[in-house]
């Protein structure tokens, strides 16, 4: 079987199209159609329905498709390792980054630090919902995802890193009833109450839901937001309320006097008394085919890991604003 008819294969399947799949190749659609003709021969089965209106996989190649990404994905590992033996000079990171603020981990930090000490490595850097990244790092699509999941909720199959674990606070308008508090329950919310929440299938998301589920309350009429600075701004003017990280909202490296205008419209965070309510940042990936970049990358960030512990915050977690 030859790998170069996999990859034709995995970009019919992706797009659906063979012009589209042809294209992102660099082939003619007729050499395309060809190669993936031939692998069905090799493999004794059609591997697409086509009609002139859709292309979609058969049950052989539903069943073929994720076993190709894996055995695609074990060659780049084999070369990357390959590649390690002339002392890292060149090789390819595929990282997925979590879209929230990774507390006090700073990844563009991270990220720089990496380059300066592998040039020769290049970054392929994939944002999505922290729930996909950890499934493309189990289907081998990904190297490395920081993501915003808790270790109970990584899949099995993966090694993580705790990285961080950033206190969930509740941000509310000024003249809201809960705004005099430090310390409040979510359970303490009005029942008319909405709650401005982050993308759906993103650990953010996750952490919030296992929070009023803890508390024993609905979280009540929402609508989603694709910016965590987006939703303080919303909650200040008074659409609703929404539950963010600390880090989104306190720099713990700025002065007292910064932290009392860290809020627009004189809104407030406040403490919850939940303390299980965080948001876990851990770095997942999978042990059995971590490339030697991917290694390299994991002792960076959690070289920035130990030094941001050791630090530790400025402020108390839960100060109201």
């Amino acid at each position: 079987m030859d790998l170069r008819h996999l990859k034709y294969f995995l970009a019919v399947a992706e797009t659906r199209n063979f012009t589209q799949a042809a294209a992102s190749c660099y082939v003619a659609q007729s050499a395309l159609s060809q190669q993936i003709a031939r692998l069905e021969k090799d493999v004794g089965a059609q591997l697409f329905s086509r009609t002139s209106r859709s292309v979609r996989l058969t049950a052989a190649g539903e069943l073929l498709e994720p076993l190709a990404r894996r055995i695609l994905a074990d060659v780049d590992t084999a070369r990357a390792a390959l590649d390690a033996l002339s002392g890292l000079r060149r090789g390819r990171l595929r990282l997925g980054l979590v879209q929230t603020r990774a507390s006090s981990v700073d990844l563009v930090e991270v990220m720089a630090d990496y380059h300066a000490r592998y040039p020769g490595i290049d970054f392929h850097v994939t944002n999505a919902p922290s729930a996909e990244m950890a499934a493309a790092v189990l289907a081998g699509d990904l190297d490395i995802a920081i993501v915003g999941l808790g270790p109970r909720q990584i899949p099995d199959g993966l090694d993580h890193q705790v990285l961080a674990a950033d206190p969930l606070v509740l941000i509310v308008p000024a003249d809201h009833a809960l705004s005099d508090r430090e310390l409040v329950d979510l359970a303490d919310l009005p029942e008319s109450h909405q709650l401005i929440q982050f993308t759906r299938g993103s650990g953010l998301r996750r952490q919030v839901e296992a929070a009023f589920a803890r508390a024993g309350v609905e979280p009540g009429q929402h609508f989603q937001v694709g910016q965590i600075q987006d939703m303080i701004r919303l909650a200040a003017r008074g659409i609703g309320v929404t539950v963010v990280p600390r880090s989104s909202v306190f720099d713990d490296s700025a002065p007292d006097a910064s932290l009392r205008d860290a809020l627009p419209y004189g809104a407030r965070a406040l403490r919850l008394a939940d303390e299980a309510a965080v948001h876990t940042i851990c770095a997942v990936h999978d042990s059995k085919r971590l490339a030697p970049a991917a290694a390299a990358f994991l002792e960076v960030v959690e070289r920035h890991a130990i030094r941001d512990r050791a630090d530790g915050p400025v402020q108390e977690a839960g100060r109201s604003v």
